[in-house]
């Protein structure tokens, strides 16, 4: 029984290799359309798992991960250097001081330093590895320790980083310092290592450290080690990067969706290509059922087919996958080590990968092509499916796909305003998607009978009247296409709203004409020079530390009272008008319930508002009663604002973080002549203008990843619509010859066929724009705000709009010019034969 069964599927693999010998377009589109899926899918998420691993596996530089850490107390910036020292004493010798910082050098560019106890970090490093085994990395790599002991100038950076660098040496803080590559393995990622003392002076932290990292297990000597820092620190374990993952969530949920969308995109294109060759194939499996093959070696021969293609497509795709999160991983470090402050390390790629995406590609093919598989299988022998039945079909598919659209819609319609979480949202989200694409053929077809309604007749209606007949074989080239236009146009109008946005905020919060952040040591001479120069109009102050409130992570803060008053943007308060708000807000901090002021997305990840009463840790268990929420943009922590007699009240930094000063000269200058007298680094100075500029180039950073996978797939997509319509030109060879013997001249065979083609594409961009603006108003309403916790106004972006109209009608005309460019120069009697083949 096995052997009819495997002979015929033998059989039928070699007359199929034939079919593609004498068409290669159709396997060529089949395999492109998933090696394009299977690229942008593995690119991202090779890319989404190194950051999230990072996390987790970031390693104190040059040693193991820390089990436990000491760090500052909330009221306190930086520990003690004797704490260390006590540490060791205490016997708890696997233990490590850090002191970190961000530095600037000659060309502007902001670098992480850490500076450690190297000699500790090897120590640690060679215990974990069994007294300096083989296995240990420095077997295969020797540091200058020597050199670095003997206090030498020298910076450690990973190999890949390095090697981006014009020159062997780095000036940081005004000093210059030899660069000394090191492996990747040694996990610096995008961080400068240097020894800990000369840390402490580029940073200006003489005798302080940020925190310090224990490497032994601890835990019975917790409660000894608590009782002896007292007040100065806190001892905690470590959390092995899931703060950080949830820190970062939405933005890897962001790409992931983004990455899912392509790879939809690119199955559209896999399957258009599979379907067209099933379809030129039907009269050829006729055939092979008439000479007794059975139909279960046809299916068999159908599926082994397939998961070639879906073998080689995936394999390709995998390779190409890698290369693309290559380009995308420096985007992703810079926004994700700027903006959350995480440390990416070098990426590193697994099997698992291939293996994940070609199962789910191959499911994908296998669901997507099953009913035309049946549909082949089920088709009379005595002849094949004419014209009719196929438009029959058709039809039916259309309803149902519209059917299911509409059903997709409505369960997004009823759960998305209840919705409160952005995952879930997300998922919403995806059936909106999923129904825009489904809905497109109906909606074609009933636009095309609204144009042949007022068309005249003649050549015109004919061509009006044969459009609608492409609307089948051109649907799914034509879906995808709408996909990647409506993702385009949606992000287009997310990003251009958050920049107008942002500029509209940063023109409320910016009031001052220069801010300065000088160090700790030189910041009361600064304020009394401020406070002799005649021409400096206001002086402003702002004091920071950061803390936990309800178990997160902010920023607490305070301001003097005229910039608290005049550059918070309020969302939220408790009815009363703004002067009101201020007169409360300050008379209450004397008070046993002072009043506080949060920022939107604390409050809407806490599910904060307007009343409710919180306590933050460096103010210990007062209750602090919310007075307003107060719109914030691009800080990944909550803020909390408490009166500037509250700050004092509880003893936290007396001098200010950072001063800002309205001037009547000319600023720019005062701000150059301030900077050589304080020697500050133009990183610790800003004016106005420069501040905006920088702000709108970070969180535009933030989106660039999300507008290059955007792209990316609008790409995808084009390429599906020039393989869809260089295929359908090729099969409608035989009827455009028969026009030409009609009369028909080919300069109007070639305006006929190109406006068909146009008009199909244009018609689908009508669709794609309010189908964009309703995925653009639930991004920016929904997914960003539960996500960011921003409020955006919707801004509509015409000019973007109409790029990516003109691209997507450029391309169409560009893969409709090729095969008919080829059909007018072909013999008319061949284009004729290929009817009755």
């Amino acid at each position: 029984m096995s052997n009819p069964l495997f002979r015929g599927s033998n059989i039928c693999l070699q007359v199929f290799l034939a079919h593609y010998r004498q068409s290669p377009l159709q396997a060529g589109a089949i395999i492109v359309g998933i090696i394009l899926a299977v690229t942008l899918l593995t690119g991202v998420r090779a890319t989404n798992e190194n950051a999230i691993n990072s996390y987790s596996s970031a390693t104190e530089l040059l040693s193991q991960q820390a089990k436990w850490l000491i760090t500052p107390a909330a009221q306190q910036k930086s520990l003690d250097e004797q704490r260390y020292i006590e540490l060791r004493g205490m016997g708890i010798n696997q233990s490590l001081a850090v002191v970190q910082g961000w530095v600037t050098d000659d060309n502007q560019q902001r670098w992480q330093l850490q500076g450690s106890d190297i000699i500790a970090a090897i120590s640690a490093l060679r215990t974990a590895d069994d007294a300096a085994s083989q296995g240990s990395p420095f077997a295969a790599f020797s540091l200058p320790l020597a050199r670095i002991i003997a206090g030498e100038p020298l910076v450690l950076m990973s190999q890949s980083a390095a090697q981006s660098l014009a020159k062997k040496h780095l000036v940081l803080s005004g000093s210059t310092l030899e660069v000394v590559p090191v492996d990747d393995s040694f996990n610096l990622g995008n961080r400068l290592l240097v020894d800990i003392s000369l840390a402490q002076q580029l940073l200006d932290k003489p005798g302080q450290l940020s925190y310090i990292a224990i490497f032994s297990d601890i835990s019975h000597q917790q409660s000894a080690i608590e009782q002896w820092l007292t007040t100065e620190g806190n001892l905690s374990e470590s959390d092995n990067g899931d703060s950080m993952k949830a820190l970062t969530n939405s933005f890897h949920l962001n790409l992931t969706a983004m990455s899912l969308l392509a790879f939809i995109v690119g199955l559209f294109i896999a399957y258009n290509g599979v379907r067209y060759s099933l379809l030129k194939r039907k009269r050829l499996i006729i055939q092979l059922q008439q000479q007794g093959i059975m139909k279960l070696a046809i299916m068999t021969a159908l599926g082994s087919e397939l998961l070639l293609l879906v073998l080689v497509g995936s394999l390709v795709g995998f390779v190409l996958g890698l290369q693309l999160s290559y380009w995308l991983q420096p985007m992703v470090s810079v926004t994700l080590e700027q903006l959350y402050g995480a440390n990416i390390l070098p990426g590193i790629w697994r099997w698992q990968w291939l293996a994940q995406a070609t199962l789910l590609t191959l499911a994908a093919a296998l669901l997507a092509c099953s009913s035309l598989f049946v549909e082949l299988l089920r088709q009379p022998l005595a002849q094949s499916s004419g014209q009719f039945s196929q438009q029959k079909n058709a039809h039916r598919a259309q309803k149902w796909q519209m059917i299911s659209a509409l059903t997709l819609a409505l369960i997004a319609l009823i759960f998305m305003p209840i919705s409160q979480d952005y995952r879930i949202t997300m998922g919403l989200l995806g059936l909106v998607v999923l129904a825009i694409p489904l809905s497109l053929p109906w909606l074609l077809v009933r636009l095309i009978n609204a144009i042949a309604a007022i068309s005249p007749k003649g050549l015109m209606g004919y061509q009006i009247a044969e459009t609608k007949e492409l609307i089948p074989p051109l649907s799914l080239a034509m879906m995808a296409m709408l996909l990647a236009l409506t993702a385009n146009i949606s992000m287009n109008s997310l990003v251009g709203s958050f920049e107008v946005t942002l500029k509209q905020w940063l023109n409320a919060r910016l009031h001052a004409d220069l801010y300065l952040r000088p160090p700790k040591n030189q910041m009361a001479e600064l304020q009394h020079l401020l406070s002799q120069d005649k021409q400096v109009t206001g002086i402003y102050r702002q004091w920071l530390t950061k803390t936990t409130s309800q178990h997160s992570p902010i920023f607490l803060l305070t301001r003097d009272r005229y910039s608290i008053e005049n550059t918070t943007v309020i969302k939220a308060a408790n009815g009363a008008s703004n002067d009101q708000l201020w007169q409360r807000y300050f008379d209450a901090a004397n008070t046993s319930t002072p009043q506080v002021i949060v920022s939107e997305p604390f409050a809407i990840k806490q599910k904060l508002n307007v009343g409710d009463s919180i306590t933050v840790d460096a103010l210990g268990n007062i209750q602090l009663i919310i007075a307003a929420i107060y719109y914030d943009y691009g800080n990944p922590y909550g803020e909390v604002i408490i009166p500037p007699a509250l700050w004092h009240q509880a003893k936290l930094n007396t001098e200010p973080l950072s001063i800002a000063i309205t001037y009547s000269g000319d600023f720019d200058a005062y701000g150059l002549v301030l900077q050589q007298r304080f020697a500050l680094p133009e990183s610790l100075i800003y004016s106005q203008a420069r501040i905006k500029a920088q702000a709108i180039e970070m969180f535009k950073r933030t989106f660039s990843i999300t507008q290059v996978l955007n792209t990316l797939t609008l790409l995808v997509a084009a390429i599906g619509l020039f393989s869809a319509c260089y295929m359908l030109t090729q099969a409608r060879m035989a009827p455009i010859a028969r026009l030409y013997t009609l009369g028909v001249n080919r300069q109007q065979l070639t305006v006929m066929v190109t406006t068909q083609m146009l008009l199909m594409v244009l018609l689908t961009c009508l669709v794609a724009l309010p189908t964009g603006a309703i995925l653009g108003y639930l991004l920016i309403h929904k997914v960003t705000l539960q996500a960011f916790g921003w409020s955006i106004a919707m801004v509509w972006d015409w000019q973007a709009y109409f790029d990516v109209v003109v691209l997507a009608l450029v391309a169409s005309a560009l893969a409709v010019a090729l095969p008919l460019y080829r059909q007018t120069r072909r013999p008319l009697i061949s284009s004729l034969q290929s009817d009755v083949l």
